[in-house]
């Protein structure tokens, strides 16, 4: 008997060993999602006090968010490359830690230039991390079932992650200081790193070239076209400095695709879009945040400069877009396998659509309840189910060789999305604000409402490619 039971306890032993190990790692990397996607809209509620403290102007203020969304974006397909060149648990710890150190280095930041050049390097850092957390994910839970629940996860820390760093961000900008929204990263990264040296398997590595014409291509290209929407909303669309920069962006773009075509180990291997249903995720991963973002950026301007909400108030507005947003990704493995992407995708887009017409009708006077709070709710639910099935989507049907480059171009449009998205919504917002009558605050609001009418156009578009999905047949 005592046999018996010795041997059953040593089994039992033995099988909880790898599940313990497995959910650290798994709560290891969907904590970095969670942080690197955090600091996304962390610091969207600390915007105005941003400005106060270091002297930004009104547009010159998005350049904290594009700062970090721009260089984030433009070096995550360099940075999966790296991961399958120099191993993706080596990437994943050097981003980190770089994440973190430049994090430390943003809350010291004596002036707006300091902020900004620590902002670049955490995206660089981000960079790093995030293609090789999609993809440890995905070669690490190869089971199909428990890697359709872990791309899940993932997805939820992706898309909730938005709505919960306003939420932090009001918090701490209300307690402690904006800077606090940036020391909060530095705990989190080096307990990151600390169990990624201790419990992360190391990957295969993969044979494999650094695309560095690319990436030049790639992260310039990118950087000029946005540069060019800012200026539109400083300058005009007639000044010299706007035309060449968009004119530039253009062809460094376009130069960029015919690079990749031709390597033979490109950054964006366009095989990836062959398939219909990813190629239509892929589209809408880029079109969805140009929509969904403006409203956490304007939102969070309207509830502080004309609602006269603080930071910890307005961080709280948000609570039913966050609460709303977990739940529908809570139901996304049922939904995708029962339903199949379109009919999930399209409903989502649909109802983020909704909620941006509403918010086309702020006024001065508009309260919170019914119109903020109705919006807040359709862009909870939108967001939740129009972003999430597409993680799933994409990176279920790659191969383990080819994870690291899918995970990188995954993240690589939405970041990049986000960017230029805001970049369009903030040159539309500056000249309808300019052009506008009446006091600040009436300007304000017929920049933020003009803005917000814009998101439902490109709303409507990424409604128009869901309609492209193939929808398999429904699992019985």
């Amino acid at each position: 008997m005592s046999t018996t039971i010795s041997a059953d306890t040593r089994a039992s032993a033995t099988s909880a060993g790898p599940r313990l190990r497995s959910g650290i790692v798994l709560a290891t990397l969907l904590t970095c999602q969670l942080m690197i996607v955090l600091d996304i809209t962390v610091m969207n509620v600390a915007l105005p006090r941003i400005r106060t403290d270091l002297n930004f102007s009104a547009t010159g203020l998005s350049w904290v968010m594009n700062a970090y969304t721009l260089v984030f974006g433009g070096l995550l397909l360099l940075g999966g490359r790296a991961g399958d060149l120099f191993g993706r648990r080596n990437m994943f710890i050097a981003g980190t830690t770089l994440f973190t150190l430049a994090s430390l280095a943003g809350g010291l930041a004596p002036s707006a230039t300091w902020l900004l050049i620590a902002r670049v390097v955490q995206g660089i850092g981000a960079a790093m991390a995030g293609p090789n957390t999609l993809a440890l994910l995905t070669t690490t839970f190869s089971e199909p079932k428990a890697r359709m629940r872990v791309l899940a996860l993932f997805s939820g820390m992706s898309s909730a992650g938005f709505a919960v760093g306003l939420i932090v961000g009001g918090l701490l900008t209300e307690w402690l200081g904006w800077r606090s929204a940036l020391f909060i990263n530095v705990p989190f990264g080096l307990a990151v790193a600390v169990l990624a040296l201790r419990f992360l398997p190391e990957a295969q590595r993969q044979p494999a070239r650094l695309d560095l014409p690319g990436a030049v291509t790639a992260t310039t290209g990118v950087a000029a076209l946005v540069y060019g929407f800012i200026s539109a909303a400083s300058n005009g669309w007639g000044n010299a400095t706007t035309d060449t920069f968009l004119a530039v962006g253009a062809v460094l773009i376009a130069t960029f695709l015919v690079i990749e075509s031709r390597t033979a180990q490109p950054l964006l291997p366009l095989r990836l879009f062959a398939d219909r249903n990813r190629a239509a995720a892929y589209a809408n991963m880029f079109l969805g945040p140009m929509a969904g973002m403006s409203m956490f950026f304007f939102l969070t301007q309207y509830l502080q400069e004309v609602r006269g909400l603080s930071a910890l108030a307005t961080g709280f507005a948000f609570m039913p877009t966050a609460l709303l947003m977990f739940t529908m990704i809570r139901l996304i493995p049922r939904l995708l396998p029962r339903f199949g992407p379109k009919p999930v995708t399209m409903t989502g887009t649909a109802s983020m659509a909704a909620g941006l017409v509403l918010l086309t009708q702020l006024t001065v006077d508009s309260g919170y309840f019914p119109l903020l709070f109705v919006a807040m709710l359709l862009m909870g639910c939108g967001i939740g189910l129009a972003f999430s099935p597409l993680n799933v989507i994409i990176m279920s049907s790659v191969s383990p060789r080819e994870a690291g480059a899918a995970g990188g171009a995954l993240q690589t449009l939405q970041q990049t999305g986000a960017a230029l998205g805001l970049a369009i919504l903030v040159t539309i917002f500056g000249t309808a604000s300019h052009s506008a009558g009446g006091s600040a605050q009436h300007a304000l609001v017929s920049g933020i409402t003009t803005a917000f009418g814009a998101a439902v156009g490109i709303a409507v578009l990424t409604f128009l490619v869901a309609l492209t999905f193939r929808n398999p047949r429904p699992a019985d």
